[in-house]
């Protein structure tokens, strides 16, 4: 199945959460995707400011951050929200979220590396699932720390589940190369409402089949 270009429908991603069938990036989907990267990396060489690029976040928007530091900047965002709480979402759940961020970021309008979405992509297809709280999301800006946990998964932080076993995310990445982000990566990867949208569909979903089986018990019944 491809993703990018709003490819995703209601029957393909009841099949991803229900299946999980291997998922790639439509090609068409790589000169936006760089166009987006190159708007970026145009702002990082004019020095001029621009929010969550080279300056801090919120109240910290005015403050500069150097050069030096923009990766580590885009660190901290991911490791400082990374702080939910609650039950993990089932491995469900979670293709969900990855498929849904894929789909948002393969636009080219975050402005991330095509790397940074492959990486999504093979953790996906290789069933290596980030343990993702399901409590933290803020709404407003997005669910922070639900994908602040995903995002732990790509820079081989923390632990993921596989086949059901916790691994911790270094060893389960194998040959995957752990990502460093690059200048507004973290803040692509925070913002958005993948989680709240997975777990909407999965109580669509549900609602669906219990829907069929009522009109199938009330038929049966005349």
């Amino acid at each position: 199945m491809k993703l990018g270009h709003s490819r995703l429908t209601l029957a393909g991603l009841r099949k991803i959460a229900r299946e999980g069938p291997p998922l790639e990036l439509d090609p068409a989907c790589l000169p936006g995707l760089r166009a987006g990267l190159a708007a970026v990396e145009r702002i990082v060489a004019s020095g001029k400011a621009a929010y969550g690029i080279n300056t801090g976040f919120g109240r910290l928007s005015q403050t500069r951050i150097p050069a030096a530091e923009l990766e580590q900047l885009q660190t901290n965002i991911v490791l400082s929200h990374a702080a939910g709480t609650g039950p993990l979402l089932d491995d469900a759940a979670v293709r969900l979220t990855i498929a849904l961020k894929v789909e948002s970021l393969a636009r080219g309008y975050s402005g991330v590396r095509p790397q940074l979405v492959e990486l999504l992509l093979a953790l996906y297809n290789r069933g290596i699932y980030p343990l993702i709280p399901a409590k933290g999301s803020v709404g407003a800006s997005g669910d922070l720390a639900p994908l602040a946990h995903l995002s732990l998964a790509l820079l081989g932080i923390g632990q993921v589940r596989v086949a059901g076993k916790l691994l911790p995310a270094q060893e389960a990445l194998g040959d995957l190369k752990p990502l460093r982000l690059a200048p507004k990566e973290g803040l692509a990867l925070l913002n958005g409402t993948q989680v709240s949208t997975a777990l909407a569909l999965i109580g669509l979903f549900a609602a669906e089949d219990v829907f069929a089986a009522a009109v199938a018990a009330g038929a049966l019944s005349v």
